[in-house]
Parts: structure tokens; sequence; C-alpha cells
């Protein structure tokens, strides 16, 4: 396996769950259906905050060099997302760990933090801010939209970075077997967690055919 093999296996074996993370319901779970300026604001600017936590902490308690080397890339590019989209706030945001987090913060292999935080979650994440995208497109809010393509974009070529990382870690086919294994499961936390918000807001995750 290599970098792109590994990336769209993810996307083939988790497409429905994928499919349904980028869906029009991803704001709603996310803002508590308080779909309003500030509240997908804050939204995105907690997830930027979590991320950049979870590779600050990651990057003090890896020996790899090259692993902690990206790792502490990403976190000054999460951090960075967060600044750029706080600017925009009059708040403070709240970043207490959600359950994707929670999940991630409790891997400890290289292969398994690379797999899942710089493949699976830049997947995810691509979804979420591609709807922030669409929400301020409609709501006429041309930079606002422009920011979060960028912040896309920016997480797209994290996703691609990742899986070539793992090119390095992974030496056999055990190995990319593992990687496989943390980001399809990283991917399921994630739908889970929107799953259940949607569902304690009375909403079916499922689309409507």
């Amino acid at each position: 396996m290599d970098a792109s093999e590994f990336t769209d296996t993810l996307r083939t074996e988790r497409a429905t769950k994928l499919d349904r993370l980028g869906s029009d319901k991803a704001l709603v779970a996310t803002t508590n259906a308080q779909l309003d300026t500030t509240p997908v604001l804050a939204a995105a600017a907690r997830s930027e905050a979590r991320a950049a936590e979870t590779f600050e902490a990651w990057a003090a308690d890896t020996d790899d060099e090259a692993v902690r080397e990206a790792f502490e890339a990403v976190a000054e590019t999460e951090r960075e997302h967060y600044e750029r989209v706080a600017d925009r706030l009059d708040e403070e945001v709240d970043d207490d760990a959600d359950p994707l987090h929670d999940h991630l913060r409790g891997l400890d292999a290289p292969v398994e933090r690379v797999a899942a935080g710089m493949v699976a979650r830049p997947l995810v994440a691509s979804r979420s801010l591609l709807q922030a995208v669409n929400f301020f497109v409609n709501d006429a809010d041309e930079p606002t939209a422009n920011l979060f393509r960028d912040l896309r974009s920016e997480t797209e070529t994290m996703a691609e970075e990742g899986a070539e990382l793992l090119e390095t870690l992974c030496a056999s086919e055990a190995e990319w077997d593992r990687a496989m294994d943390a980001a399809t499961e990283t991917v399921d936390v994630a739908y889970e967690a929107y799953a259940d918000a949607l569902e304690e807001l009375g909403v079916d995750p499922r689309p409507v055919c």
C-alpha cells in the first residue's frame, strides 16, 4: 500500500459516514441547531483549538524526530486556523475535548496517531469546513466564506502529508493494516458523535430518501 491507496481506501470504506458528515446537517450538529454567524464561527474555532491542543500534546511526547516535527507543524497550523476564526468572534470559546479528540488523545503509537490525526481527522474536518463555506456563501459573507475555503484547502493538504508520512512509518502490510484500523475507527467516532448530537435534537442523521 502507498499514500494515495491508503487515502482512497479509507474514503471508500467509510464513504457513507463521510458523506453524512459533510451533509447540510453538519452545522446543525456542531451548533446545537443555532444556525447563526456566531455559533457557526464558535463551533469552527472550538474544532481548531482542540486540534491544536491534541497535536501540541503529541509533539511533546513523541521521540521520532520526523513525526514530532510533523505534529509541531500541524499544531502551528491549527493554532493559526483558530486565531483566524477567533478574530471574527467577540467572545472566548470553550475548547474542552469532544468525543473525537478524547479518542485521538488516547492513541499512543505514532502510526496510529498519524493515520487517525493527520489523515482521518482532516478528511472529516474538510467536510465540516465545506458546510461552513456554504453557510457564509448563503449569508452573502464572501470574505468569511473565503476564509473557510482557505482553511479547507490547508486541511486537505494536511491529509495528503499525513498519508505520505505513513509511507515512512509502515514497513509492512501489518503496519498499514494497523494504520487503516486507526483511521476507520476515527471516522466511526466522529460519525457517532455527529449522529448522537442530531438524535438529541430529534433529527435523523440518515438522509431523507
